[in-house]
């Protein structure tokens, strides 16, 4: 794929005007942005460069670190397709292992010197008459790239810009890739809930664990009950952190599923599983591939639209309530009985949450925080579910005031705002986020292009994510995509490629349509529909062109020749090995004769 000419290099440099410039561009350093830097080496390309807003690779496993933090999808589907690990101690293994397996990836295809931390790209300009992006890099404090937007903006304000910016520079690109991911911004304090200003003790967002807080024999105030919570809640009351008591608040239920056992057990898995793994030839993907098909057998069973599904909901449903009641005080029963049917949110595939609601040092509750104190917080009156108008419910509306020392939110990412703080303007002068706005919210052309923003793609987009499979695939199928239409670019075949505004628009009107039905992402994203791309060829891509087409042809056209003559002739005339050769060579002869007169048109044109 590399091309000597399009190196990375300073333009200018003795000038005034000087500045870097890059084949490619990739925006953060997680797993999507390394998945896409080790099939650009696999490819024969080493011309780009990673740009990180934190201080280390790995993304969301770099930056989440509360306790219990693991995958919850079996790890065997969790790693790439070109690089498997068959050395997981667990079917889900905790976010530690999952770092030091996208760090031995980055050491393995020479990504280390790629990649450059504490350095935020901040906003990107397509330049139409060098059609390149230009990109403004804003180098950070170290480490105060893993704070949140809202936390720089206030040490910003309380200590000057100079505490969390060092400068700016600007370089050009050809090719931008953006891998920022979706779980990067996290919720902030909740603006109805007043109070938090006269609060004494730390409060802090689960993916901003402050491992200083000492929380041993506390009482700790624990906001939401999403995947996270799940994880780390049941951990707080045991060694090494010890409160004294942890109230989890709760806006609305999650169904939750038992996450899957290893096969064998957790102790043998880990003796025996990465040995056989390992050494028996063909089990590691025959293992990954069960696990594919257990992950897309619930995709069809659970988000169908007819008649069985609805059949299938309603079974799995009672399955799940009934194993809820067998395992949380009766108390519970009611307040974690959804009122939706299972799947329209994220499952939590659960392994300890709901055996420490046992737990008398945790408390479970739906009522509404309506003030913080300086050590208290005040619940209700009322509460978030179930609805507070219904009058045969039994659970608790009353008002009380708990104590309080330490409050972690567990309620979320801002997952409808892409790109978050990237500006990006594009060849129409007009901000992706103004033509987003103008179109409705977040969408692109699977998830990766939109128009009027050439040579720019966007791994894991909007609309991407599905809830029931492994991240990673899905970022697959979305790098194997952008290196399909990259390599032209590279191989000089195309100058610019943009999706056709007709395309964006169809496939989001498509994605909306058919919400909870089967889209068939994978394979659109195995063989690309060119004509839902406006490509700007090179005098080079059209000969290419030319001749890519001319073997098509030449192809159906034996096809169409052999199945002629064996029909007038018969079978019999080619049956000897004579007549065949002499047959096949006639044809190849006549058709290459095609090709020529075709290339010698393209060139001269």
């Amino acid at each position: 794929m590399s091309s000597a000419s399009d190196t990375i290099r300073v333009v200018d440099g003795f000038g005034t005007s000087a500045y870097t410039y890059y084949p490619i561009l990739i925006v953060g350093a997680g797993e999507s942005a390394i998945a896409l830097a080790s099939r650009l080496r696999q490819e024969g390309f080493d011309q780009f460069r990673l740009f990180e807003r934190q201080a280390g690779i790995g993304g969301t496993w770099w930056i989440n670190r509360y306790p219990g933090v693991a995958c919850d999808v079996p790890a065997v589907f969790y790693s790439f397709s070109f690089s498997p690990n068959y050395k997981w101690t667990r079917l889900h293994p905790e976010g530690p292992e999952i770092y030091k397996y996208l760090e031995d990836i980055c050491e393995k295809f020479q990504l280390v010197d790629k990649i450059q931390v504490n350095t935020d790209v901040s906003e990107l300009r397509w330049l139409e008459d060098g059609q390149v992006w230009e990109a403004t890099l804003t180098h950070m404090v170290p480490g105060t790239g893993d704070l949140s937007a809202k936390e720089r903006d206030r040490r910003v304000t309380e200590n000057g810009k100079d505490s969390v910016y060092l400068r700016q520079d600007i370089v050009r690109a050809r090719i931008v890739c953006s891998c920022a991911g979706g779980l990067v911004e996290p919720n902030a304090w909740p603006s109805s809930i007043p109070g938090r200003d006269t609060f004494r003790g730390p409060i802090f967002h689960s993916a901003r664990w402050q491992h200083k807080v000492d929380m041993n024999d506390k009482n700790v105030i624990v906001i939401g009950t999403g995947c996270s919570a799940a994880q780390f809640v049941p951990r707080l009351t045991q060694e090494p952190y010890n409160a004294k008591s942890v109230t989890q608040i709760m806006r609305s239920p999650p169904w939750v599923v038992p996450k899957p056992e290893e096969p064998f057990g957790p102790e043998n898995y880990q003796k025996y599983c990465p040995m056989l793994f390992s050494n028996v030839p063909g089990l590691a993907a025959l293992f990954r591939f069960v696990c594919f098909a257990l992950c897309e057998s619930d995709w069809y069973r659970l988000f169908g639209d007819n008649s069985w599904n609805h059949k299938f909901r309603k079974k799995l449903e009672s399955q799940m309530i009934a194993r809820m009641k067998r395992m949380v005080p009766e108390k519970y029963h009611e307040m974690l009985t959804p009122d939706y049917s299972i799947g329209c949110k994220r499952r939590i595939f659960d392994k300890a949450w709901f055996q420490s609601l046992n737990d008398p040092k945790i408390e479970l509750t739906t009522k509404p925080i309506t003030k913080v104190s300086p050590q208290s917080i005040t619940i209700g009156p009322g509460r978030h579910y179930p609805d507070p108008s219904d009058k045969e419910s039994k659970v608790s509306t009353d008002e009380e005031t708990i104590p309080a020392d330490v409050i972690i939110l567990g309620n979320g990412f801002e997952v409808t705002t892409w790109l978050h703080t990237l500006r990006i303007r594009g060849k129409d002068g007009e901000y992706m986020q103004d033509v987003w706005n103008a179109r409705g919210g977040p969408q692109a052309y699977l998830g990766l292009a939109m128009d009027g923003f050439p040579n720019l793609f966007i791994i894991f987009g909007p609309n991407t994510a599905t809830g029931h499979s492994s991240v990673i695939l899905a970022s697959e199928n979305m790098v194997e995509y952008t290196i399909k239409v990259i390599r032209k670019i590279l191989h000089g075949e195309v100058t610019t490629a943009e999706v056709k505004k007709e395309s964006e628009v169809a496939w989001t009107k498509t994605v909306q349509e058919r919400l909870k039905r089967t889209i068939d992402f994978t394979f659109r994203c195995m063989f690309p529909n060119w004509s839902d791309w406006d490509l700007q060829y090179t005098r080079k891509g059209l000969i290419k062109k030319q001749v890519r087409r001319a073997l098509n042809i030449l192809l159906l056209a034996l096809v169409i020749i052999s199945a002629y003559s064996l029909r007038q002739q018969g079978i019999g005339a080619y049956t000897s090995l004579q007549g065949l050769e002499c047959f096949v060579r006639r044809c190849l002869r006549n058709c290459l004769v095609a090709i020529s007169d075709m290339v010698d048109r393209a060139i001269t044109k």
